[in-house]
């Protein structure tokens, strides 16, 4: 990788950590955890530190709020998949065809992924998504239709199901 660079901005989940290359956004991650040691981890993972770059993310910005104002539905990011591989990558693009408001159960995606009965492999992809939220990892759920984790947050999936789809868990 070469010319790698990160931005932060404010969410109301959390700080947003996002990564670019020039092929698009390589890494967005939310969350409450120290924005330096979630560097250092993604700098390990890319095998470079990127540099700061502030407007790097301004597009990305302007996308999260109006999806948490509830003026967006679907981001239009260019992604970077070069962190993701094999079967972890079609099951994150699977999970990319599940619309607004709606939920999948981890089964499911591993059909539309093509790999009935995988659902602990898209247990570990959603878990090991460098795309937060952009790639909405937050609406798989488990097959008895409860949330399950989300990062070890499952009190940020629960916000953001609800966010999309005030009127309860759908399915």
């Amino acid at each position: 990788m070469t010319n790698t660079r990160y931005a932060v901005t404010e969410t109301p989940v959390g700080q947003a950590l996002m990564a670019f290359t020039d092929a698009g956004m390589i890494a967005l991650r939310i969350g409450d955890r120290d924005v330096e040691a979630e560097l250092a981890g993604l700098s390990h993972e890319l095998r470079e530190m990127p540099a700061l770059d502030p407007h790097a993310a301004e597009s990305v910005s302007a996308q999260l709020d109006e999806y948490f104002e509830g003026a967006r539905r679907a981001f239009d990011i260019p992604l970077d998949w070069s962190l993701t591989r094999g079967f972890h990558r079609e099951a994150l693009q699977a999970i990319c065809d599940i619309p607004y408001g709606e939920t999948a159960s981890y089964g499911e995606v591993a059909i539309a992924a093509g790999r009935p009965g995988a659902a602990r492999a898209v247990g570990t992809a959603c878990r090991l998504s460098p795309f937060s939220l952009v790639v909405p990892v937050h609406r798989v759920v488990r097959s008895d239709g409860t949330i399950g984790e989300y990062g070890a947050r499952p009190d940020v999936k629960r916000f953001l199901i609800e966010h999309e789809n005030p009127g309860g868990l759908p399915r």
